[in-house]
């Protein structure tokens, strides 16, 4: 255990280092690093963060949120908690505010995914709103005991699992295209199957009594199906590739952390050993200075199997930061983790 935490520090300082704008890479980083302090409780990094956030708010936020700023809502939600700081909780509520009242919806309520003020996306469904949004506002409506918050989170698991989900593999599709009815180019990209399995495998630990949800049945259904193909897919270096089902992409971090985060979390016996594989994987593609190797740049729902391919993985990445951290959390805390048997 100890080798984790010392894999976490190192990651948490280098993330530190970064000079990250408020964004959703930030917001996947910070998320890491709150990770990282509930696992761990140490408290330099809630320090770190605080001072970074803290920082942020003198030089003045976004003025616009959008889906993926909202991916900042996690760490305000973490250092209300940590230090009952009300101006943490006004940032979240800001981002609510948006999310309830702004935000673009189409067909069944279902969030678009928006990068900017502009429709860049028209009626799409990306499985990266799962996380940027809908978790956050299942964290929230937990923590204000709002039920009908709740209800709209849940409902946004619920529409991207039936627009995002191919029945026929339990994988998902990176996204969906609501005017042509279409999966666009249709490719099972991985870090799409890890937002959709990591935020999905984190709604049983955060909503309470969450079997008396009908639509939380669908997120463990979905979540279960998901997780029993991803684990065919594993590479013999414990890894995922870019796109899932084809051998000539790349081994992708992010992704086989998103994943195997989600494996812990769900705490299936019988996934441990994908989880330990996967450990191992990770841990070899961390440097020494903390940097997480081998995280494709972003992403968008590229035109064909070689878009996919040729993005760079040269660079440090905040996601890349962020989802290791959340692993690396998650494995330190593997024992905290039970199934929930038949849910």
């Amino acid at each position: 255990m100890t080798h984790l935490h010392e894999a976490i520090d190192r990651v948490v300082k280098r993330t530190m280092r970064m000079d990250l704008t408020w964004d959703w890479p930030c917001g996947v980083a910070y998320y890491g690093i709150c990770e990282a302090y509930n696992a761990t409780g140490n408290t330099e990094y809630l320090d770190l963060l605080k001072a970074r956030i803290d920082e942020y708010r003198e030089l003045g936020l976004p003025k616009v949120w959008t889906v993926n700023t909202c991916a900042m809502g996690h760490a305000m939600l973490t250092l209300h908690e940590a230090t009952g700081d009300d101006a943490y909780m006004d940032i979240a509520l800001s981002k609510l505010d948006y999310l309830r009242n702004h935000a673009l919806r189409f067909a069944d309520n279902v969030l678009q995914h928006t990068v900017s003020a502009k429709n860049d996306f028209p009626e799409q469904a990306w499985a990266d709103t799962l996380f940027m949004a809908a978790f956050f506002m299942l964290r929230l409506g937990v923590k204000r005991g709002d039920e009908a918050l709740i209800n709209d989170a849940l409902n946004q698991y619920y529409w991207h699992i039936k627009y995002l989900q191919d029945p026929d593999t339990g994988l998902w599709y990176h996204g969906y295209e609501h005017i042509n009815k279409s999966h666009m180019s249709g490719f099972f990209w991985a870090r799409a199957n890890a937002w959709a399995a990591y935020t999905m495998s984190q709604v049983g630990h955060y909503l309470p009594e969450a079997y008396l949800y009908p639509k939380f049945m669908d997120v463990a259904g979905s979540v279960n199906e998901q997780l029993s193909a991803l684990k065919l897919l594993q590479t013999p270096e414990g890894l995922w590739r870019t796109l899932l089902d084809d051998p000539e992409s790349y081994e992708e971090i992010s992704a086989s952390c998103g994943i195997a985060a989600a494996m812990a979390a769900r705490g299936n016996p019988l996934h441990r050993k994908y989880v330990q594989r996967a450990l191992d994987g990770v841990l070899k593609n961390i440097a020494p200075d903390g940097r997480v190797r081998n995280v494709s740049g972003g992403t968008a729902i590229m035109k064909d199997r070689e878009g996919y391919r040729q993005i760079s993985r040269d660079w440090i990445q905040g996601w890349g930061q962020g989802l290791a951290l959340t692993f690396l959390s998650a494995a330190v805390r593997a024992e905290d983790f039970r199934s929930d048997g038949a849910l």
